[in-house]
């Protein structure tokens, strides 16, 4: 969504040239919300890595500790039991090969897909139109087990799944402004560690290099690196 107009100006025209301790930038964005929808709280961050080479891919996910606000649809694919206890745990569409012909004729009613590993040879099909949409099912995210509960339960939850881009930065999504602050610092530091853990050994010097919070129409705030140091400890 554009970040334009004057409401955008006026706010980012308050915005310090420094950087804010986390939970002040926190407390700027939600005392300076104009949207009149419920914004995400979004992360940014630059890390000291080359993603072009393998060994300093920075990915993983974190279950966040207040969830993300949004109500996430969740489509399983399963057979047998597992297609029990894929509905039994809240999934929103279960099946096979009826599932993924919906989707090659272009049905996309879903926010994340989980599959048990025998069933990714009617996903593997699909890779075309999910990967480009960061929906396809990964060992790494715990997206493809037979797990199939747990994995939706995590989703449900408010499963983060983190992958830094070509760039070298990671964006991910906190919550929703409308969230107390202190459970919005507690999602920011449970994000902030999972990134750290998944630091790559071929990262050298400075992994975090700039974190910046911003919410869906608001501008974005440098956030001070010691919240990071602190978290390192």
């Amino acid at each position: 969504m554009a970040r334009t107009g004057k409401n955008y100006r006026n706010v980012r025209d308050k915005v310090e040239q420094r950087e804010y301790a986390l939970s002040e930038a926190i407390g700027f964005l939600k005392e300076a919300s104009w949207a009149k929808f419920d914004e995400t709280l979004e992360v940014a961050m630059r890390l000291g890595v080359d993603p072009k080479h393998a060994d300093q891919m920075v990915r993983g996910t974190v279950v966040l500790p207040h969830g993300t606000g949004k109500k996430v649809r969740i489509l399983v694919f399963a057979s047998g039991e597992k297609i029990k206890e894929a509905e039994d745990a809240g999934a929103d569409h279960v099946g096979g090969d009826e599932l993924a012909k919906k989707i090659q004729d272009g049905w996309l009613d879903f926010d994340a897909v989980v599959s048990t590993p025998d069933m990714m040879r009617v996903v593997g099909r699909l890779g075309r139109l999910l990967g480009p949409r960061g929906l396809m099912p990964n060992p790494k995210s715990g997206t493809v087990t037979f797990e199939v509960e747990k994995a939706v339960q995590d989703i449900k939850a408010g499963k983060v799944e983190f992958r830094v881009d070509k760039a070298g930065v990671l964006h991910a999504p906190l919550g929703k402004l409308s969230f107390e602050a202190d459970q919005l610092q507690e999602n920011v530091e449970s994000l902030l560690k999972a990134v750290l853990r998944a630091k790559p050994n071929a990262s050298k010097g400075r992994f975090v290099q700039g974190i910046s919070l911003s919410s869906t129409m608001g501008p974005g705030l440098k956030v001070d690196e010691a919240a990071v140091q602190a978290l390192e400890l």
